[in-house]
């Protein structure tokens, strides 16, 4: 059972006062609740708690809560897409975040065609170099949003990263800045308007606030610690 009427309002008090640190706007970053491995009654609950942005980590996952939501809420895919999960997307999905190459990107547009949607779409980006994250580096960006933002049915927002997660959350503050650096100098080589920075997760979205974030994925600090996936939701995806 999780405690989503407790977290949510001091939640929603920390974003506040992270956008006050930084002389931001009130109301100027949207919190995407991450719903990963619970199950779809947590998206009810969501829902009926006024948070309408759904985040999910897997294709699957959604194929089996979706239908529990009818036609409420926004959905983001914020985990990687695999190449085989393209063709469910368009129907469950209104964003994704994790787009990182023109081939995927190509693929997408083409099935969102299929199915009469416009995707909303936020290019990653890996810029501590990790190689067990997906994204392009930095120095790849501009040419890969130029490609990207020529594709009919997608429609390029802005960057998104998975920082690592550090016991000294300060350590991620650099990484932070240095996207929307990355996003800022995008934007003044290409002429892209990219608005959307996708990053922070529970353990720093603080942080991510104050470096300029404009979606934050939360999930733990809402919900409480993640169960482990079911089976119906991890055969959700079987053909």
């Amino acid at each position: 059972m999780s405690s989503l009427s407790e977290n949510l309002p001091k939640v929603q008090a920390r974003i506040e006062a992270a956008l006050r640190r930084s002389n931001r706007p009130p109301g100027s970053v949207t919190l995407v609740a991450v719903t990963k491995t619970h199950p779809p009654e947590t998206v009810r609950e969501a829902l009926a708690a006024g948070l309408d942005q759904i985040g999910e980590n897997k294709v699957q996952e959604a194929r089996a809560k979706k239908p529990e939501a009818g036609d409420r809420g926004v959905w983001h895919l914020i985990g990687h897409l695999q190449t085989n999960k393209v063709k469910y997307v368009p129907p469950l999905f209104d964003w994704v975040h994790s787009i990182d190459s023109l081939g995927l990107a190509r693929d997408l547009s083409d099935r969102a065609k299929e199915d009469g949607r416009r995707l909303k779409i936020l290019l990653q980006i890996n810029p501590s170099g990790e190689s067990t994250k997906f994204g392009v580096p930095p120095d790849q960006a501009s040419s890969l949003a130029e490609q990207l933002n020529k594709l009919p049915n997608l429609e390029l927002r802005g960057v998104m990263m998975l920082a690592p997660y550090y016991e000294e959350v300060e350590r991620t503050r650099p990484l932070f800045a240095e996207l929307r650096e990355t996003r800022d100098r995008v934007e003044k080589e290409t002429g892209l308007a990219l608005p959307e920075l996708s990053m922070g997760m529970s353990h720093d979205f603080e942080i991510a606030i104050e470096e300029g974030a404009t979606l934050v994925r939360l999930g733990t600090v809402l919900f409480g610690a993640r169960p482990k996936a079911t089976k119906a939701l991890s055969d959700a995806a079987a053909d």
